[in-house]
């Protein structure tokens, strides 16, 4: 939702009607995930994707008859269709996409949600009565709730919530034999915290910028930690990992990359990263390295539950050997573990 943000805000600034489609379940090789969405105006103005190019013709068609109706549709597309040829799906995969006019109240809070960086949840009912159909309840992590799907699903729809921020995870849902909702997890971006400031470092977070994380990096060394080394750098940190840790909110959208060789600096960063909700915690070394870093970790109070979410030795092994070949082994470890743990926002 994020990288389609500032066409909505320009097309509703010009008070144009505005459909809005998300992918609510993908099987086989569709190239988006679940929550992937794409904006459209009746004038032709698309924003986003739902299928990397397959589909959003149909979806464009589909959603300005929606705003014509004013009635949401869930689509599907697949290869065993009729369609499939048409809308370019003859390679395999299928897709069930939502669509429905976009309510500007309701994308207000929403909105507010994704500016402000929070977890929430956003449930949607896909299917059910025409009554129903479309309805939106968002729920944030504080308890906070906007919008509700029915009285009747109240209490159900705040317990299906609680277990999704839980879990992180967006799935469909049936609330009873006939009505079905998407619960989609809204995450806050991805960020890269990287501790140490060493070649490795330099191309690490210039890779991790390009793919949207947001990118921070900590050395208290000032020969390492300094502007002139990292100038694009979201926030640079020159403190221990001790102080600079209580500055940084460690979330599911974080990853932690230990790059130092030091365990003056790596130990106390992994003790604080391994116990946090960071989706990725990765650290530099040979598994000599490795296997002193564990005892030494071990020793100092470290479950081997938390030692055993330790990347290392980090990156994917590709046979890298420069500081821009191990960088690129690292951010792709870090993609792959996001895309399993993270949902689309």
């Amino acid at each position: 939702m994020r990288d389609i943000l500032p066409d909505l805000d320009t097309w509703r600034a010009e008070n144009k009607s505005i459909a809005l489609a998300t992918v609510v379940q993908t099987w086989g090789s569709s190239p988006r995930r679940a929550g992937a969405k794409m904006a459209l105006t009746p004038d032709g103005n698309i924003t986003g994707s739902v299928s990397g190019g397959c589909v959003e013709g149909a979806v464009y068609e589909a959603g300005v008859n929606t705003l014509k109706s004013n009635r949401p549709q869930l689509l599907h597309f697949g290869v065993a269709d009729e369609t499939a040829w048409e809308v370019g799906l003859a390679c395999g995969g299928s897709i069930d996409i939502f669509v429905k006019p976009l309510d500007e109240t309701f994308f207000h809070a929403l909105r507010s949600v994704l500016a402000e960086e929070k977890s929430a949840v956003l449930m949607t009912i896909v299917r059910g009565p025409d009554e129903l159909l479309g309805r939106e309840m968002l729920v944030e992590e504080n308890g906070r709730v906007t919008g509700s799907l029915t009285l009747e699903f109240e209490e159900q729809a705040l317990a299906v919530a609680k277990e999704a921020l839980a879990q992180g995870e967006s799935y469909r849902a049936m609330l009873n034999e006939e009505v079905e909702v998407f619960v989609e997890v809204i995450a806050p971006p991805p960020t890269l915290i990287a501790v140490g400031g060493v070649h490795i470092t330099i191309a690490l977070v210039a890779l991790a910028k390009t793919l949207g994380y947001r990118t921070v990096v900590v050395d208290p060394r000032s020969a390492f930690g300094n502007e002139e080394r990292f100038p694009n750098v979201d926030r640079l940190i020159q403190q221990w990992p001790e102080d600079a840790f209580q500055k940084i909110q460690i979330t599911r959208s974080t990853a932690v990359a230990m790059l130092t060789h030091d365990p003056k600096l790596d130990d106390p960063a992994l003790k604080i990263a391994l116990a946090s909700p960071a989706f990725y915690v990765g650290a530099l070394g040979s598994k000599t390295t490795q296997a002193k870093r564990r005892q030494r970790l071990l020793e100092e109070g470290l479950s081997e539950e938390h030692l055993n979410r330790l990347h290392g030795p980090i990156g994917l092994k590709i046979g890298a050997g420069t500081p821009e070949e191990i960088a690129i082994s690292i951010m792709a470890e870090i993609v792959a573990a996001r895309n399993r743990k993270i949902p689309n926002t």
